[in-house]
């Protein structure tokens, strides 16, 4: 079971997305940006339930050119015409949210004085794409009604293992004491002191410089493990460990470090920033911790990525959640019916915002079990998650998959629930 809710990086080709998107209609969505009154949508057994605000949000992937650019090397104008269908996209199925990969190898989307340009824009790490994705992806999400959540990876440097291929001014080579290869990829050592907050540093430029609504993290602390394989983090243990009791221990005060300090940060700087996480979807199991979900889940973020996301909400250091519950209902291992109402218990009382993250990308793959065949069990999950008041909204992975829509599962769930549009949580 491990690994089985992460996001699969889709490795196919990338059709150009102006080609699959029309061209949205965008006339009186400024109203959005407006109060309004709220809406009704149709629920279960076609009553109709008064909405209140709710997240309708779409995650736009560039690591790996997963969901954009559709490849490297695109002219500048074609990528911002790639970028700005699927936003029009978002708008055509009533979405609100567009949650866009800012950083998604330790380089950055945007002009950054302390990381090189992404290699997604041109191929070439470091090199200037000629325009600002994320101050036009700022000023055209707005423009359109919706809201643009930055979406930061802190400590991957990259899918490989060579830092010679990084950029030649790239921090990691600059630092190579900062960086462990591990399954394959390089990471940010998140034990060492100097990394936090380098990388704390790096994230919080995005913030000062641009008009975003949120700052996002995902699922990724420390890494998924991989069998036979130790992440070699002793001599920083050695050093800072004192007074733990233990290696696991130490790794998620890291880890609490990162998110505490991050999100006194940002409202330091913007206190109407929101900063929320998408962790994998199962903190613990319950034969592990009584607190735990009814569950038989292979990873657990607490133990397994030392990332205490119950633990961040309780202390309220997040303003959202956005578990990523990527498994369909009566799964037995991790069960969507069992795992919504544990995450709304979770946030009640906290103040912490629920969203859900589905995995829209499991749609129609023949790989996947046979509920992920039927292009109604994705509108049963809003119709489930309905049920549970903490709830405010969904978020689909990804991009690609809400525009080409294997099966008409997203199109089967704006017929159901998205009939008009609803202004995101605040």
């Amino acid at each position: 079971m491990r690994g089985m809710a992460r996001r699969g990086f889709v490795t196919g080709a990338a059709g150009t997305v102006a080609g699959v998107v029309g061209a949205a209609t965008v006339a009186g969505d400024a109203a959005v940006a407006a109060p309004r009154r709220a809406q009704g949508r149709p629920g279960p057994a076609g009553r109709r339930d008064v909405v209140r605000r709710e997240l309708r949000g779409m995650w736009v992937a560039t690591v790996a050119n997963t969901d954009w650019p559709s490849r490297t090397g695109l002219s500048a104008a074609a990528q911002r015409a790639e970028l700005i269908a699927y936003l029009d996209a978002a708008v055509e199925r009533k979405l609100n949210a567009v949650i866009l990969q800012v950083r998604p190898s330790a380089d950055a989307l945007w002009p950054s004085p302390y990381e090189p340009w992404a290699q997604c824009l041109t191929g070439v790490q470091g090199k200037d794409p000629g325009w600002d994705p994320l101050g036009t992806a700022v000023q055209e999400a707005h423009g359109r009604g919706l809201e643009l959540h930055a979406w930061f990876n802190p400590y991957r440097v990259a899918n490989h293992t060579d830092p010679s291929k990084l950029a030649a001014a790239h921090p990691a080579r600059r630092h190579p004491d900062w960086v462990l290869p591990y399954g394959g990829k390089l990471y940010y050592n998140p034990g060492l002191p100097e990394v936090r907050t380098f990388v704390r540093d790096a994230m919080l430029d995005a913030v000062r410089r641009y008009d975003i609504d949120a700052v996002h993290w995902d699922d990724y602390f420390y890494p998924y493990p991989v069998a036979g394989q130790t992440f070699a983090d002793g001599a920083a243990y050695e050093k800072y460990g004192a007074g733990f009791s233990d290696k696991a221990a130490w790794r998620r005060d890291n880890t609490d470090k990162l998110v505490r300090e991050t999100a006194e940060r940002i409202k330091a700087i913007k206190p109407d920033v929101r900063f929320g996480i998408s962790p994998f979807g199962v903190w613990r199991n319950a034969d592990t911790d009584p607190a735990g979900s009814p569950t038989r889940a292979g990873v657990e973020t607490y133990d397994d990525l030392y990332a205490d996301t119950r633990g961040w909400i309780k202390k309220g250091w997040i303003d959202y959640v956005c578990p990523q519950v990527y498994w369909n209902i009566g799964y037995a291992a991790a069960d969507y019916a069992v795992l919504v109402p544990w995450w709304s218990d979770v946030v009640r009382g906290t103040g912490v915002d629920l969203f859900i993250g589905e995995a829209l990308y499991k749609c129609g793959d023949s790989a996947q079990p046979a509920a992920w065949q039927d292009p109604a069990e994705l509108s049963r999950h809003i119709d489930l998650a309905a049920q549970h008041d903490q709830v405010r909204g969904h978020a689909y992975f990804s991009a690609k998959s809400v525009v080409t829509d294997r099966i008409g599962a997203m199109q089967r769930v704006v017929a159901d629930h998205y009939r008009t549009r609803a202004r995101p949580p605040r």
